[in-house]
């Protein structure tokens, strides 16, 4: 006979029994030349600041950002790369592997910087990434209309050609920090939208010339923005 207690935590479920909840992790490059704004992009994306002063990235470094999409907490981790070549060979294996979203960066004040995504892409594509990993196009450093080298037709025609959405914006404006959040919220969205992230056929958008606003439901939560 079981001898009584007193005071005891009565009969129920055990919550550390309770299922655990993993938090899905969406890893996302960000690729372009050097210079081109990739690093100050993801600080604005993951702390909303615009940094005071940058470093050449050397190798690979990467900021994550939790979200909440659908009643659902995502785990955004983005991975920021090196543009000189000198601090890309032993490190790019290990960004392509297992890459669930791409980022294409280039600076509007310079044309070079759009010409080489030729080159960034032919390098995407040699690390067996699938076809179906979304990717988006961005022109960094809008703000500086007047050194404009790349006009926004000519961007958009490149979009078209590879399938990718464009986004304009400017990591430095303060202006321009939801558009900035906007990119990656856009993949973010796409990526929860595929079953336990298995790349399946799903209907591809053209590229838009236009800027991609993000907008917030009746909540104030974010909502997806394209």
């Amino acid at each position: 006979m079981a001898a009584g207690g007193g005071g005891g935590r009565p009969p129920g479920p055990d919550s550390s029994l309770e299922p655990y909840v993993q938090t899905r992790i969406f890893k996302i490059i960000v690729i372009g030349d050097s210079n081109v704004g990739k690093t100050c992009l993801t600080f604005r994306f993951c702390g909303g600041t615009f940094p005071d002063k940058t470093e050449a990235t050397i190798g690979v470094d990467f900021r994550e950002k939790t979200v909440e999409i659908e009643g659902e907490r995502i785990k955004v981790q983005v991975w920021d790369t090196a543009g000189q070549e000198r601090f890309r060979k032993s490190m790019v294996e290990h960004y392509y592997r297992n890459v669930h979203a791409v980022v294409f960066v280039y600076d509007v004040t310079k044309m070079t910087s759009f010409t080489n995504l030729k080159m960034w892409i032919e390098e995407c594509n040699g690390h067996a990434v699938p076809p179906l990993v979304p990717k988006v196009l961005v022109g960094n450093k809008c703000d500086l209309k007047d050194l404009i080298q790349v006009p926004s037709s000519m961007a958009l025609k490149f979009a078209d050609a590879h399938n990718m959405l464009l986004f304009e914006t400017s990591a430095k404006d303060p202006k321009e920090s939801q558009n900035v959040e906007s990119i990656f919220m856009c993949l973010a969205c796409r990526l929860k939208a595929q079953k336990s992230l298995l790349y399946r056929d799903v209907e591809r958008r053209p590229g838009r010339g236009h800027r991609l606003e993000l907008t917030r439901d009746a909540n104030g939560k974010n909502a997806c923005p394209c």
